[in-house]
């Protein structure tokens, strides 16, 4: 049996992690990420508590069908008018750490998937 990879991955990809942040492309990055299926950038995060659709608007075009959101060393959930307002533009929000939520964006986008990610930095 032969097994061959997929497509190629397009568009961003999280290569690993530094005390920096994320690694893309063998280029470490800050410490926070929004990312999209064609880029990746830098973000100044809100404290979760004040996430608002506003804080992550530059990763959702084009629409994704939902939103990585890693939230630093540990789970966090974000408030819920949040995930609500999300929810009503057709979004829907999955929070983990943000390790977690950087290996699911490789898994997913491999798969073709339609995503968006905001990734708090890996040590809050």
């Amino acid at each position: 049996m032969r097994v061959e990879r997929g497509q190629p991955l397009t568009g961003p990809e999280i290569r690993g992690f530094t005390a920096a942040g994320y690694r893309l492309d063998d280029v470490t990055v800050a410490p926070s990420l929004l990312l999209t299926e064609a880029r990746a950038m830098d973000w100044a995060p809100p404290a979760m508590e004040a996430i608002t659709v506003d804080s992550v608007e530059p990763a959702l075009d084009p629409h994704p069908e939902f939103l990585l959101l890693g939230t630093g060393a540990t789970l966090r959930r974000p408030p819920a008018a949040f995930v609500r307002a999300m929810e009503a533009r057709g979004i829907g929000v999955e929070p983990m750490d943000s390790r977690a939520a950087a290996r699911a964006w490789g898994v997913l986008r491999a798969e073709g998937r339609r995503i968006a990610a905001a990734l708090y930095p890996l040590d809050v």
